[in-house]
C-alpha cells in the first residue's frame, strides 16, 4: 500500500543532474537516523549522483563523495549522525551484508543503499525505495518513489512537487 500527499507528483521528471541534486538535497534535510533509501535503476541512472548530493548536503564539512563501487560501504560523519552510502553490486548473497555491518547501520544511521536486490530479504521493510530511469535523450530522469511507511509521505511533501 503507498501513502500519498496532496502536492505528490510522481512520477517526476527531472530534466538534468542538476534537478536530480536538487531533490536529493531537499530530501537529506528531512532525513533521520534509523531512515533507509533503497536506490533502484540500472547502470548509468543517476543513483551514485543522486547519493552523492544527498550526502554533500549533510556535511559539516565539505568533502569529496566517492562511489562505494569498489569500497562496497562508504561512512560520513554528519552533524546529526552517520551517513552510510552502500553500493551492492558486486556482492553475492544477502550474507555478505552482514560482514559489512550494513545491517545494524539500518537502525542507526541514514543508509543509501545502491543495488538493493542484492539485501534479499534483509532490506528494511519501511525503506524509501526510489527507481531513477534515464529518459531516451538527454541528461533528464523519471524518478519513482515506493514506501509503505506513512512518515514518507510528510517527508516527501513538498520535495516531489
Amino acid at each position: 500500500m503507498t501513502a500519498s500527499a496532496p502536492d505528490l507528483r510522481l512520477p517526476l521528471f527531472l530534466p538534468d543532474p542538476d534537478a536530480t541534486a536538487a531533490v536529493a538535497t531537499a530530501l537529506g534535510a528531512r532525513l533521520e537516523p534509523g531512515d533507509t533509501i533503497l536506490l533502484e535503476g540500472g547502470l548509468g541512472a543517476g543513483k551514485t549522483h543522486f547519493a552523492r548530493a544527498l550526502i554533500q548536503s549533510r556535511l559539516v564539512m565539505p568533502e569529496d563523495v566517492p562511489s562505494p563501487t569498489f569500497t562496497l560501504v562508504q561512512v560520513y560523519e554528519t552533524g546529526s549522525g552517520e551517513i552510510w552510502h552502500a553500493d551492492l553490486y558486486r556482492l553475492s548473497g544477502p550474507e555478505e551484508v552482514i560482514e559489512l555491518g550494513l545491517d545494524a547501520a539500518f537502525d542507526t544511521a541514514i543508509c543509501l543503499v545502491e543495488w538493493p536486490d542484492r539485501l534479499g530479504d534483509m532490506a528494511p521493510a519501511d525503506a524509501l525505495r526510489l527507481t531513477l530511469e534515464p529518459e531516451a535523450e538527454g541528461d533528464g530522469r523519471v524518478l519513482h518513489a515506493r514506501w509503505s511507511a506513512a512518515r514518507w509521505a510528510d517527508r516527501l511533501s513538498g520535495v516531489l512537487a
